[in-house]
Order: C-alpha cells, then sequence, then structure tokens
C-alpha cells in the first residue's frame, strides 16, 4: 500500500474515522486559476492540454499548492473515452464539445471499438504517472470517467443540449440499440479505469452528469445496470458515484458496489442521509453560486453544511463544479473554512 501523508479522504471514503473533513472541489483545476489559464494558452487549446501528459500533470498538481485542498483529480475529460473508442471530439469555444459523427443506427454502432486505454488513453496514463511522482505521497489521486449514460448522450446527440431529445428518442425508439451501445461505453470505461488505478490513482469518481434528465424508470433501466457493472469491476480502490439531478435515484444507488455518493445542492442532506443509510460516505454538496457571496457569507454557508452533513462518512465538496468566474480567494475561504471548522 501506497504511503500517503494526507490519507483523510481515503479514510472517509472507506468509513474510517477521520480528525478533520476531507475537502477537495469539482474542476479545482480549471479556468478558475491564472496559473492554469497560462498553461492552456501554452498548450493552444483544451485538447492540447489534456494529451499533453506533463502540462495536464501541472494543472492537476496548480490547486493542492494553492488551496491546499486533500486530494488532486486528474486534469482529463469525460469525453476521451468515446474519443478512444473512434468517435472524435472537438472542443468549440463558447459552444463545448461537438462530434462531428454520432451514433444513431446500427450501422453506426459497428463502427465504433472497445477502447484499449493502454495505447488509446496513453496520455492520460501517462499524466497520472507524473502527477504521483510529483505529488509524492502528499495527497491522493482521483481518477475518473463520465457514466456510460452521460457518455450515451453526447455520442448520439453529437453536443451538449438542454434535454437530449435525440439520445433521448433512442430510448424509447430503438432500446436494443441504446443497451447495446451503453454495453459498449461500459466495457470500454471498466477497462479505462482499471488502467486508472494502475497507474496510481487512489479513487475514483463516476460522473453522471445528464443523470437529471431521465425518469426514475428510466434511470433504473438505462443508467444503474452499467453504473453496478463498473462498481462490481472496482474492488481495488473506493468508488464515488455523482449522478447530477438523480434525486430519484438515491435509494438505488445506495444498493451499489460503490463507496461514496455525491449529492448536487438540490438533494437535501438529512433526507439523503435517511435514503442512502449509515453505511456510504456522502459527497457534496455546497451550491457553486455560494462562493459569489462575500467571504462572510461564504464561511457561514459552508459551516452550515458542515453541520448538516456531521464529521464523519462525509467529504466536504460543491454541489456542482466550480464555475470559471468565481475568484480562486472564495474557493481558499471554502476550504480553509472546513479544514479549521470545529463540530
Amino acid at each position: 500500500m501506497e504511503k500517503l501523508q494526507n490519507d483523510l479522504l481515503l479514510r472517509a471514503a472507506q468509513g474510517l474515522s477521520v480528525e478533520r473533513i476531507p475537502v477537495w472541489v469539482m474542476r479545482q483545476a480549471g479556468r478558475i486559476l491564472p496559473e492554469y489559464r497560462e498553461v492552456r494558452a501554452k498548450a493552444g487549446s483544451f485538447i492540447g492540454l489534456a494529451t499533453n501528459p506533463e502540462m495536464a500533470a501541472e494543472v492537476t498538481i496548480q490547486p493542492v499548492d494553492r488551496f491546499g485542498v486533500d486530494a488532486a483529480i486528474i486534469f482529463s475529460d469525460i469525453l476521451v473515452v468515446p474519443e478512444a473508442m473512434g468517435l472524435p471530439y472537438l472542443m468549440e469555444e463558447q459552444k463545448g464539445p461537438v462530434f462531428p459523427e454520432v451514433i444513431r443506427s446500427a450501422a453506426d454502432l459497428s463502427k465504433i471499438r472497445d477502447a484499449n486505454p493502454e495505447e488509446d488513453l496513453k496520455y492520460v496514463l501517462d499524466a497520472i504517472k507524473i502527477v504521483k511522482k510529483e505529488l509524492a505521497g502528499r495527497v491522493p489521486l482521483i481518477g475518473f470517467a463520465g457514466a456510460p449514460f452521460t457518455i450515451f448522450c453526447y455520442m448520439v446527440e453529437g453536443k451538449g443540449s438542454k434535454t437530449f431529445s435525440q439520445a433521448k428518442k433512442m430510448l424509447y425508439a430503438d432500446p436494443a440499440l441504446a443497451h447495446a451501445l451503453l454495453q459498449k461505453i461500459t466495457d470500454s470505461t471498466i477497462a479505462y479505469l482499471k488502467a486508472q488505478v494502475g497507474a496510481g490513482a487512489n479513487l475514483l469518481q463516476i460522473f453522471d452528469s445528464w443523470a437529471g434528465i431521465l425518469s426514475p424508470a428510466q434511470y433504473s433501466a438505462f443508467s444503474t445496470p452499467y453504473l453496478k457493472q463498473i462498481c462490481d469491476a472496482i474492488s481495488e480502490v473506493p468508488v464515488t458515484l455523482f449522478a447530477k439531478g438523480a434525486f430519484f435515484a438515491r435509494e438505488e444507488m445506495a444498493q451499489l458496489n460503490c463507496a461514496t455518493i455525491g449529492l448536487d445542492w438540490n438533494m437535501d442532506i438529512a433526507e439523503s442521509r435517511r435514503l442512502v443509510g449509515p453505511n456510504k460516505t456522502l459527497q457534496g454538496n455546497l451550491d457553486p453560486c455560494a462562493l459569489y457571496g462575500d467571504f462572510k457569507t461564504v464561511e457561514a454557508e459552508t459551516k452550515a453544511m458542515l453541520k448538516a452533513f456531521g464529521t464523519q462518512r462525509y467529504i466536504a465538496n460543491l454541489g456542482h463544479g466550480v464555475y470559471p468566474d468565481i475568484h480562486p480567494d472564495k474557493v481558499k475561504c471554502f476550504v480553509d473554512t472546513i479544514q479549521n471548522y470545529q463540530a
């Protein structure tokens, strides 16, 4: 076992006693930091940065240095998986990810392959190895992937959307094709996550960013079975599920073989603990917009969240990724308030 100087996050995920609440921030390695923007400018593009292991490692470590968070999370993107399966994407300024080709038929499905992480995603694995060497055990490193349903949304829709109506259309019009694509994504994702663990990731997080567009019945049919496969396949490290908007699936997720369930800011804390039960760690869930408040407001909102969660079986975080125009000093205030909190 790797010896970590700060293993609070790992212990909290495993349900072990911690002397203080651990904290990290979704999207902590990103546009809020001027030092990130400098590296991004050198890289020339988002994808250029994500596929350069040395630069990706540098921006992964920046928030550990700047904020003193209790974990690093590898700088990458959930859409590297469809690219590795043979469906490349572009990252367009102001628009986000765009897929020139999409999956809408069995013929389209036949053109994609199972990802080979050691070849197709070697740049992510190399970045993880560099980060591990440079962190030298200061804090754990979180690896991640998109949940199969969320990746499915992009592969079918071809771009971001408020409704993902093309993706949801397939669930009704051709469910067999939808399940076939979801299974291919799941197989690639399991291989990719295992490769991240092999490269040195200490924990894993699954981002189901578009979970909230499904009905409870659809979530049970088109998301949960694939999340279950992933959770059952990964026994080496703790796994966190973060399904934004899936307030209706908390009890269902509690039955999965994961260590931690991430909550968005719409999920009531006491109700979530009751639904999930005592045997999972909870993560979250401050509204990122709270960080637009003054320092007193940030501190007060953060303390109210901590009081509701308690100090054990809990990892502090935002309820979604930090927004790019939030001042870094507000994030530092959030982190410091948590690390200095006395119940």
